[in-house]
């Protein structure tokens, strides 16, 4: 597996009946997780929390807030910094467990000892993954087509203060602007993907994985540059495993590239014992 256990502000408590317990920095949250399916520890720590999600019967759910928290705070990663606040989707605006996805890709941007290397992050989302890779020096092309996380993004990069001119952020259909980028020989050395189960872009396309993510990856794959340092694919959708991702990338670019594939489940360590299963990754890099 691909374990995530450096962090210092971002910690699982425990989990259980459907939930997990979380400290981010300072703030406790509980949130829904339908694969912890094993019961919760002690009921006292529970009581810890300060913002409890609860799902709707009629699907989305809402916050109870048990005091107030502030509008958003920091979270520091080593040299990275991010804002997070509770959404009414869930979620923070960071996944903690792709912190080793972020040590990964900064491996391969920096004993590649090149003056630059271009990386695209498709479905960027806040741009965790987007400012890791900047801080060690690529230049980054970020592609979402949510308007609002593009912007959460920049001023995550301003936070963790990375040059400008190290980012490009573009508001589009991630597969229409690679389309796009392949017409002007625009290629990279390093690409990314964190593809969402269903989704619709900003002029209303309709994304279903199942449908859409073989072409996307094909795809993606000739915005390589000629010789590249890396490929991830990002999966969290039930059904869509370690080895699928795997196969994926072995038809796509081992053919043309050779390298290395490793894909492995994605978790994160549990305070009380044994880890949080948080999807799969697919890696690819250049031998």
């Amino acid at each position: 597996m691909f374990l995530t256990d450096t962090w210092q502000d971002y910690e699982v408590i425990d989990t259980g009946n459907g939930e997990k317990l979380e400290r981010w920095k300072d703030v406790i949250l509980r949130r829904p997780d339908p694969q912890t399916i094993w019961p919760q520890g002690d009921p006292a720590v529970w009581q810890q929390a300060e913002a409890v999600y609860h799902r709707s019967d009629r699907g989305g759910g809402e916050w109870e807030f048990r005091r107030r928290l502030p509008e958003k705070w920091v979270l520091r990663y080593h040299d990275l910094k991010f804002y997070v606040r509770p959404t009414g989707f869930k979620h923070t605006g960071l996944f903690p467990e792709q912190a080793a996805n972020w040590d990964w890709m900064r491996e391969q941007i920096e004993r590649s000892g090149r003056d630059q290397v271009r990386v695209l992050n498709l479905f960027g989302y806040t741009g965790g993954a987007s400012v890791a890779c900047a801080m060690s020096g690529a230049h980054v092309t970020h592609v979402d087509a949510a308007k609002g996380m593009v912007q959460w993004a920049k001023e995550n990069r301003e936070l963790s203060g990375v040059p400008e001119n190290r980012f490009r952020f573009i508001v589009e259909d991630a597969l229409k602007f690679t389309e796009r980028e392949i017409r002007r020989g625009s290629l990279y050395d390093g690409i990314l993907m964190d593809p969402p189960s269903y989704g619709r872009g900003p002029s209303g396309e309709v994304w279903k994985l199942e449908n859409e993510l073989y072409h996307l990856v094909e795809t993606a794959s000739r915005a390589l540059s000629d010789h590249p340092l890396f490929f991830l694919i990002n999966g969290y959708t039930t059904g869509f495993q370690a080895s699928v991702l795997s196969n994926m990338i072995g038809r796509c670019i081992v053919p043309r590239f050779g390298g290395t594939i490793d894909a492995q489940e994605l978790c994160l360590p549990v305070t009380s014992g044994g880890v949080l299963p948080c999807g799969h990754s697919g890696r690819w890099q250049h031998d």
